[in-house]
């Protein structure tokens, strides 16, 4: 194994931003396996994380990684919306940081949760598995022009039709209830010269279930600019998104706190992985990274 696959996307350079953080707190907002929270606390000793997820599985996986600087983070099960109340709760009115590693990341994918059609799996994607929503739901239950606009909308999906009408007439003879049922529709719903393309047909469509079963652009919305607002003075907001619905929204936020005299743009351009981390972990790739400061 390489060994920049032992470490979570861009971490140099988060590192780099947050490295005029003497003490005080950084919020994890999506923290995952811990990696690149394991990362900070090693890097700024004097750095307190909260750690934030609400995958239960993600808090036990994170504890362990982080035990050895136990006292020096705080893990909460939660959404990341939902950190203004998680900061009331812990007393803070600002931090003096935070992190969003948007989107679902190699450690979901580990998971037997059909986040991935690279083995088949129960049709579940869920990141928190107390809710009811699951995208077996999504596919099965879900009208035509429902489906249509979501794998149009989210997957950017341009023969979203083509897939729906093949959708809804499978389902009609069985539930498609595995990853390999739906990625198999999929592909056979693209004309055969694209079949064969360096992503695989069905990776727009999964993409689209998954934010929809996940409520992810909302998600992110709220919880980016609520953490914008609890930044205290000086304090830096990075953001990593996979794809562009998700990169145009954290654009749009902070263009729009810029203008509000909020914040200042670190990143006049997303910055992308270089090569040598592309090609030790090629799921880098379509990583882009934003920053702000609060001012």
């Amino acid at each position: 194994m390489s060994q920049l696959e032992h470490y979570p996307v861009l971490h140099r350079e988060v590192l780099n931003f947050f490295k005029d953080i003497k003490k005080g707190y950084i919020v994890d907002a999506t923290i995952g396996g811990g990696g690149h929270s394991f990362l900070i606390l090693k890097k700024l000793p004097e750095v307190k994380i909260i750690g934030i997820d609400k995958d239960e599985y993600a808090i036990q996986t994170a504890d362990q990684k982080l035990k050895q600087f136990k006292g020096r983070y705080n893990l909460i099960r939660s959404s990341f919306k939902n950190i203004d109340n998680i900061l009331d709760q812990l007393g803070l009115q600002t931090v003096q940081g935070f992190l969003f590693d948007l989107g679902v990341s190699i450690f979901h994918l580990k998971t037997e949760r059909g986040f991935s059609f690279q083995k088949d799996q129960p049709l579940d994607m869920r990141m928190d598995r107390s809710q009811s929503l699951t995208a077996y739901d999504v596919v099965n239950k879900y009208s035509k022009n429902l489906l249509e606009k979501i794998i149009f909308e989210y997957g950017e999906e341009k023969f979203a039709k083509r897939i729906v009408k093949n959708i809804i007439e499978e389902r009609k003879k069985n539930p498609i209830k595995t990853t390999k049922q739906l990625a198999d529709i999929v592909y056979r719903s693209y004309p055969p010269p694209l079949r064969r393309g360096r992503i695989h047909p069905a990776t727009k469509t999964f993409q689209a279930i998954r934010i929809e079963v996940n409520d992810e652009l909302s998600e992110i919305k709220l919880g980016v600019s609520k953490g914008i607002e609890r930044l205290e003075k000086g304090g830096i907001i990075q953001v990593i998104s996979f794809h562009s619905l998700e990169d145009r929204i954290v654009k749009n936020i902070f263009r729009e706190a810029k203008k509000l005299k909020k914040l200042e743009i670190l990143t006049k351009k997303p910055i992308t992985p270089g090569m040598e981390e592309i090609k030790e972990n090629p799921p880098s790739r379509s990583a882009k990274l934003r920053v702000g400061k609060r001012v």
